[in-house]
């Protein structure tokens, strides 16, 4: 059976880049999936739903969610304040 969400990324070792996937059948944890990857600058290739790319509206969705959310756990972090205080200031995704 094919994952509802499969996330395609290469990462660097070196000089060589790294093609990978990971898959999952919880969007919220390919969500937090594509967060890590932008925190540690990983070039996304593909997100795929059931076998299936994106359209490119609902991949854009994702990274904008995905990039609200490791905005929201950087200010939290850097000002010791909860999430609930940082969307109510800020307004990312938390």
């Amino acid at each position: 059976m094919i994952p509802k969400y499969i996330v395609e990324f290469t990462t660097q070792s070196g000089r060589t880049p790294i093609a990978s996937h990971y898959s999952t059948d919880d969007p919220v944890a390919c969500e937090e999936f594509v967060e890590m990857l932008l925190d540690r600058g990983a070039k996304i290739q593909a997100i795929k739903h059931a076998g299936e790319e994106l359209p490119k509206r609902d991949f854009d969705r994702m990274i904008k969610t995905a990039a609200g959310m490791l905005a929201s756990s950087r200010i939290c972090n850097s000002l010791n304040i909860k999430a609930e205080e940082e969307h109510y200031r800020f307004g990312f995704t938390g």
